[in-house]
């Protein structure tokens, strides 16, 4: 289904993308060569990495000595003389679950997360600086194996250096303040110098849209879903990325002839990823265990790891036990159910801790396909998590009466992002995404003694210095939620200020809002306060619009000055752009000039 065409450009360019998980990490490239037809590549050796392979990734781990120094990154954190060192010398050990949580968003459903739960990071060291030094060994990494890997590598690498172009992959949940705070450790970690130029050869994809690519040149360009018997050029797809931390779920509709993808729901996301069935399985061992002598926090903890390295990837029949092989033929505590250095589990409390993440997925299924303009013809599960086949069967046995096709892709689920987040760069198959919340501004509305809503919050009104009696609190939508929006297309409303004097309007400064909750195109902020927050503040130079602006009288005598200006919202791209525009230097009614200032949120 995917054929791609050769790189048009003129010189050779190196896009390299990084997919930084919660429980494991990759990097995915393309050496772009003008007049050739790209080729996906991945990195797959390591340092101090055990496994090799075409879908090998590394640990998302890092060591931090009692100075914040990064000692110990990736595999070579697993090697034994690490570990012993590590506890010798006191080091801090920290996992990506840790420090992908310091980022999160505060708006994403997470009841069973609180701020209580995470562990703290290293004195003096921000979560953004601990993506910033892990991104560095990703980047090191991706220099060694292609200096190593390809022939004349050392000069390849010379060659495009300061002209690769980075993808970076997050949730679908995180926006403009995390989106930030990745570009932000781009930043520290070396990828790019530090101004605005270098941060256009950074692209951020969330993992729900770089998995689309990657099942596309993967599962779809399979001859057997060319062949269903609906005839019609469009189908409906969403795609579900079960991760270590967070399960992202994307839908599309795909044109076959086209082979063009469009965004017909908000994007969901999870905070229910395969780290969450371990910490269940820890909750449930340490009450299983508590008072015996196997339930100190040592050996309850030996038996999460063991639990989540084998016995949960194993996991396979609600009806049969599961064990965890802890222990020698010696520990043995019948109460407990440990006999020969095992415990035996039940399979209906093992089935128990995938639960919540199995319903997780299939709530956000429901809401997507509620959502979408089109039938939902095929599923596709990918990701790390997607190798569970407990999770598979169980979702697979929900979906049948719907008549969906669900399915995984045979091999390197765990590659999908890295993969997909290149060809996201190279294949640009999406151009019409969904906006997953609404968009506007706070501002006042001139009072109407008609208005219920506005006899309501009288007692709130002021006077503009044009003497008009207004209403505060007003919330004015920009984009509403759900629209699907090209990436070329503007949504914009206009607005003024009046001023009581010149100065006053030499800048305009102005929260642009996210508005959460249930409804489409909310009136007032008062009425549910906490679904609103400010995705980000656009400020503008206005000192040569307010040397044309003329002195206007009111009617009490006062002198005001009015600025018209209008919030221009760009949304198609995976990253919101605010500006603000006006007009300037007016000369008749069919010539001015319009000028922007642009705040990439």
């Amino acid at each position: 289904m995917l054929s791609r065409k050769p790189y048009s450009g003129l010189s050779r360019k190196l896009v390299l993308a990084f997919d930084v998980g919660t429980t494991y990490s990759g990097i995915s490239y393309c050496m772009l060569d003008p007049g050739e037809i790209p080729k996906i590549l991945g990195v797959s050796r390591y340092p101090a990495q055990e496994h090799v392979g075409g879908d090998s990734k590394i640990p998302s781990i890092l060591y931090y000595d009692k100075q914040g120094v990064a000692r110990a990154i990736g595999a070579e954190a697993l090697q034994e003389h690490i570990i012993e060192q590590a506890e010798d010398e006191r080091w801090i050990k920290l996992e990506w679950f840790v420090w992908k949580l310091h980022l999160r968003t505060k708006h994403l459903a997470a009841s069973h997360i609180t701020d209580g739960d995470i562990p703290p990071l290293p004195k003096g060291k921000t979560g953004v600086q601990v993506l910033g030094d892990f991104m560095r060994y990703l980047f090191k990494c991706a220099r060694s194996y292609i200096e190593e890997t390809h022939a004349n590598g050392v000069n390849l690498w010379k060659s495009v250096e300061n002209t690769i172009e980075f993808v970076l992959t997050h949730p679908n949940g995180w926006e403009g303040p995390q989106q930030s705070q990745i570009r932000r450790a781009a930043v520290l970690a070396g990828l790019i110098p530090d101004n605005k130029s270098a941060q256009s050869r950074v692209r951020l994809v969330t993992e729900g849209e770089a998995s689309l690519h990657f099942c596309v040149a993967n599962v779809l360009a399979n001859d057997s879903f060319e062949e269903e018997d609906d005839l019609s050029d469009t189908k409906g797809v969403i795609v579900v990325d079960a991760g270590g931390g967070t399960i992202d779920l994307s839908a599309y509709s795909m044109s076959q002839s086209s082979n063009t993808f469009e965004e017909i729901a908000p994007t969901e996301c999870r905070l229910q990823g395969s780290v969450f069935v371990t910490r269940r399985a820890h909750a449930l061992l340490k009450r299983k265990l508590e008072g015996s002598q196997y339930g100190n926090s040592d050996i309850v903890e030996q038996m999460v790891n063991i639990f989540d390295k084998t016995t949960k990837l194993r996991f396979r029949n609600a009806e049969d036990p599961s064990y965890i092989k802890f222990g020698t033929i010696r520990d043995k505590d019948p109460k407990c159910d440990i006999r020969s250095g095992q415990l035996k589990m039940q399979g209906q409390d093992v089935a128990a801790l995938f639960e919540p993440s199995i319903q997780g997925i299939l709530e956000a299924i429901d809401k997507q396909r509620k959502a979408a303009q089109i039938p939902i013809s095929f599923i596709f599960l990918v990701g790390g998590f997607a190798a569970s086949d407990w999770l598979f069967t169980s979702l697979q046995t929900q979906l049948q009466s719907f008549g969906i096709s669900f399915c995984r892709p045979d091999s390197h689920v765990n590659k999908a992002v890295a993969d997909g987040a290149v060809s996201f760069y190279v294949d640009h198959l999406v151009n019409k995404r969904a906006s997953r919340y609404t968009y506007g501004v706070s501002c006042g509305v001139t009072f109407d003694p008609k208005d219920l809503e506005h006899l309501a919050r009288r007692n709130r009104a002021y006077r503009r210095q044009s003497g008009v009696i207004a209403i505060p609190g007003a919330f004015s939508s920009i984009l509403e939620r759900g629209i699907q929006v090209s990436e070329s297309q503007e949504f914009q409303q206009e607005y003024y200020r009046e001023h009581p004097s010149y100065d006053d309007c030499k800048e305009i400064e102005i929260d642009v809002m996210c508005y959460r909750g249930a409804q489409n195109c909310p009136r007032w902020m008062d009425t549910e306060f906490k679904s609103f927050s400010t995705l980000c503040l656009v400020r503008a130079d206005t000192t040569e619009m307010a040397k044309s602006l003329k002195p206007r009288l009111a009617k009490q005598g006062l002198v005001y000055y009015v600025q018209n200006f209008s919030i221009v919202l760009l949304f198609g791209l995976t990253e919101l752009t605010a500006q603000i525009s006006w007009m300037e230097d007016v000369r008749s009614s069919a010539q001015y000039l319009v000028h922007r200032y642009t705040h990439h949120h």
